[in-house]
């Protein structure tokens, strides 16, 4: 089915496999990930993480195969969205959550689908949403959690300025603030004060604005520990260049700061 021409969503194919089983949903935003999101996928299946949350993969326009329609069924994927106008990870989540606030999820959680992420973690992040957290994110920095590989200016770059200028500007200390493994409640999502069906949201915008929206709105906001591993001796599996990719964030990061995502 072809979604086009809702404000602030991206136009974009949907193929449901299944309808909805669960409370819940697991949003994981791809393009030509190949066999990182297979060995994710199958990590998930071997968790049994479809008997908690329906998996849901949101695509940016693959062309490597790792979208095939059999495969993606053999390893108990809910649901295939296909974004297919502009836009980067912003407009596939953007895709994605409005898809899931449609079909009557009570909470969305979002993982990568590098392969880096412990997606065996997902109860952890459900059962949260239900104790009344309405933003969880993911750390490997908090205690219990586990960092693997990680690149020393990943470090740095997180400990000494994504987090303290993010934990600023939300009014909350938070430690692992690049992480995209988060949930969200539906009714932050749903504030008007939230807003996040803007086209504002592109590239990497969306991911810095609800990270710092919940606590300044009084939402409740906690850290969950969990895993992030990159492969040894291996190109770092990221979307993020070098140089154009972080003064990309950089800029996201203070524009965050001053507000002006703010609706």
């Amino acid at each position: 089915m072809l979604y086009q021409d809702i404000s602030g969503v991206p136009d974009f194919e949907c193929e449901e496999f299944n309808s909805r089983q669960r409370d819940y949903v697991v949003l994981i935003p791809i393009i030509n990930e190949g066999n990182r999101i297979l060995n994710e996928l199958k990590r998930a299946q071997a968790a049994n993480v479809s008997a908690v949350a329906d998996i849901v993969i949101c695509d940016g326009g693959s062309t490597d195969g790792s979208t095939e329609k059999g495969v993606l069924v053999s390893l108990d994927i809910n649901t295939l969205l296909v974004k297919k106008s502009a836009g980067k990870q912003g407009a596939q989540l953007r895709m994605g959550f409005w898809w899931a606030l449609k079909r009557g999820y009570k909470g969305i959680i979002t993982i990568d689908g590098n392969d880096k992420d412990s997606i065996e973690d997902v109860p952890h992040f459900i059962e949260k949403l239900e104790e009344g957290f309405d933003l969880v994110q993911g750390s490997r920095f908090v205690k219990g959690g586990v960092a693997i590989n990680t690149p020393l200016s990943r470090l740095v770059a997180v400990r000494l300025l994504h987090a303290p200028v993010i934990s600023m500007t939300a009014r909350q200390w938070f430690t692992d603030t690049t992480n995209a493994y988060r949930a969200y409640s539906t009714r932050y999502l749903q504030d008007a004060r939230v807003a996040p069906f803007r086209d504002v949201f592109n590239t990497y915008e969306l991911l810095a604005y609800l990270s710092v929206r919940a606590t300044q709105l009084k939402y409740r906001a906690c850290e969950i520990p969990v895993t992030r591993a990159y492969p040894k001796n291996e190109k770092t599996p990221t979307k993020i260049s070098p140089f154009k990719g972080n003064w990309l964030l950089l800029k996201i990061l203070f524009r965050n700061l001053v507000g002006a995502y703010n609706p």
